[in-house]
């Protein structure tokens, strides 16, 4: 099973950037993306179930974020808006195991890891 992520880049605060992030060796029903900025824990950014159906997102983030799944191709994306500088962080997919339950933010509930993709959003 692999998780790997792509699409980091530096923008300019306001501006737009799509996080994707491929998955391999299985399906998953829940996947989710999570943040690390420097000195900081990981915090949950946003989480969607097999379908999209059910999605889940940080106070943070509700309103300029969008998670979205394609799963013919095992993808899932996180298009970003309205970036503000403490966005910056270093962005990483994550799957559960488990086939059931809903979208959790919890990270100790996430089995399966990508690489991280940086996003740096300048002021």
């Amino acid at each position: 099973v692999q998780l790997q992520a792509s699409g980091r880049g530096l923008v300019q605060a306001g501006g737009s950037l799509r996080l994707s992030c491929a998955a391999s060796g299985r399906t998953f029903n829940n996947m989710g993306w999570f943040r690390q900025a420097p000195g900081k824990e990981r915090e949950f950014v946003a989480a969607a179930n097999w379908s999209g159906s059910s999605t889940y997102y940080a106070d943070s983030v509700k309103g300029r974020f969008t998670i979205s799944r394609d799963n013919a191709k095992n993808m899932v994306y996180l298009q970003m808006n309205q970036l503000k500088p403490e966005d910056t962080a270093v962005y990483y997919c994550a799957a559960r195991r488990s086939l059931v339950g809903a979208p959790s933010s919890n990270k100790v509930e996430y089995d399966y890891w990508g690489q991280g993709t940086l996003v740096t959003v300048s002021s």
